[in-house]
């Protein structure tokens, strides 16, 4: 798949999700039937698109490739490495149908702290922002980007 803009990826994110939550997560227990399927902030970085996808059973940092990603022909299950203004993060390369291959990195698995979408909509927010937050390097964790500890001390 050659991606072309944010609403693209948006549509075929949220349709492909979609359907998965329809036939293959319905009535699974790691279901919060609170949330919805929506595609945050996509935009490029570096030659790739990335953002956040929330579903109610996952929230995921998302890479879609570009005509030039490496990685693109992997196959699903391989980890890659990706670089941020915030630090490396380790990605896992997924692949459905309809979107080719992706790279994922969890931030939340299963869903059930959000008690509503606004709540899970503003973490997808604050955890995007702070992923492209330019900071002075140091030892990271996910735990870290999503506590908020960027620019304050904390560890």
């Amino acid at each position: 798949m050659l991606w072309q803009n944010s609403e693209q990826i948006r549509h075929a994110l949220e349709t492909t999700f979609n359907e998965i939550l329809d036939k293959r997560m319905r009535g699974l227990p790691i279901v919060n039937a609170a949330l919805s399927v929506q595609a945050i902030g996509f935009s490029r970085f570096n030659k790739e698109w990335l953002g956040v996808l929330v579903t109610p059973w996952f929230m995921n940092l998302l890479l879609l490739p570009g005509p030039d990603s490496t990685w693109r022909e992997q196959q699903p299950g391989t980890k890659i490495e990706k670089r941020f203004p915030y630090g490396a993060f380790e990605f896992t390369l997924g692949s459905e149908v309809q979107l080719g291959t992706y790279a994922l990195c969890s931030l939340f698995s299963p869903m059930f702290q959000f008690e509503n979408q606004t709540a899970a909509l503003a973490a997808a927010q604050a955890a995007l922002q702070g992923l492209l937050a330019e900071v002075a390097p140091r030892v990271l964790s996910r735990r870290d980007l999503l506590r908020g500890a960027i620019g304050n001390g904390n560890r």
